[in-house]
């Protein structure tokens, strides 16, 4: 049976407020994405940070507004397509910054795709902690070039990183329950 999971990714302004939140609901089945939604905070946004000019280079519609109806609307989303597990590269970080979520199951990629003995494609040269953690070159753009995609070059704007978070997910291809929560 197949179950409905969401990808999510935040990007955070200079006072580390959430000002973009991109996510992808997709199929435990086949990782095939089947809603998304891409947000805007206004408020943070006018903050900036390291990433603003990458917030508003997408094709995927935006959806704007305040942090309580925007996560009120992602709640919604969620709630309507079974949502359980929401899933993250470095799932902790935006965890801490969606507690409006912490009722869902948090899981972290990261802690799947970033240990020897769960990932296959990691060069046997490359240095690793004890734990088999790669002790560095883990992030989401050195992990999609580990995993064989060369050309990548992480965006850094939600919708798109939560889009190639999922295609880690695919290409790691562990059931969803396999990732470890938080």
């Amino acid at each position: 049976m197949s179950r409905r999971f969401a990808v999510i990714d935040t990007e955070t302004n200079w006072n580390d407020d959430v000002m973009s939140i991109g996510v992808i609901i997709a199929k435990s089945k086949n990782f095939k994405g089947t809603d998304s939604r891409y947000y805007i905070l206004p408020e943070e946004e006018k903050v900036t940070g390291m990433y603003s000019k990458s917030m508003r280079r997408t094709s995927h519609e935006i959806l704007t507004g305040h942090r309580t109806d925007v996560m009120d609307d992602l709640k919604d989303l969620l709630e309507s397509n079974g949502v359980d597990d929401l899933f993250a590269y470095n799932a902790s970080f935006d965890k801490r910054h969606l507690p409006e979520l912490s009722d869902f199951c948090w899981r972290d990629i990261m802690k799947v795709a970033a240990y020897k003995q769960y990932n296959p494609c990691i060069p046997k040269d490359m240095p690793c902690c004890k734990t088999g953690r790669l002790r560095r070159g883990y992030g989401v753009e050195p992990m999609l070039q580990i995993l064989g995609v060369d050309d990548y070059c992480e965006s850094h704007n939600a919708i798109i990183d939560a889009r190639d978070e999922l295609r880690i997910m695919r290409l790691l291809d562990y059931e969803i329950d396999f990732y470890p929560e938080i």
